[in-house]
């Protein structure tokens, strides 16, 4: 069963307990545990962390916007975490940007707009060779 880090602040942290029963995975819930006020970019860097640690084969961050969670997580070398608002882009983050973290709004999409999209994210595989594979290869930065 694949791993799934999870986390979200306290504008998604409603939408996260949703998700977790409906969608089948091995969640690594990284929080945070209610709705108090709380950083966004804590939860993010716990679940690039889990990803670049190999921990966790996907992540999932949510907030109000998912602006804020989807900044925080591309700072983290070898993470791509892509805002989606529907099923075409996230076709897209997995078979051309080679996404490994969802991002979602909380505000903005239903729980079954979520589900539909954290499934198509989980089974889309990205098309590996060719100019999608070049420039992935060219976003990361040299150290």
């Amino acid at each position: 069963m694949v791993s799934i880090a999870i986390g979200a602040d306290h504008g998604g942290y409603n939408l996260k307990e949703k998700i977790k029963p409906l969608v089948k995975a091995n969640w690594i819930d990284v929080g945070t545990d209610n709705e108090e006020s709380c950083n966004y970019a804590k939860y993010a860097k716990e679940v690039a962390k889990k990803i670049q640690r190999g921990e966790a084969n996907f992540g999932i961050l949510i907030c109000k916007s998912g602006i804020g969670v989807s900044i925080a997580a591309n700072r983290y070398k070898n993470v791509y975490a892509a805002l989606c608002f529907n099923k075409a882009m996230v076709k897209s983050a997995r078979t051309h940007n080679n996404a490994n973290v969802l991002c979602l709004a909380a505000d903005y999409i239903t729980l079954e707009e979520a589900i539909q999209m954290i499934e198509l994210f989980l089974v889309t595989e990205f098309e590996a060779g060719g100019r999608h594979e070049f420039r992935v290869n060219s976003i990361d930065l040299p150290n």
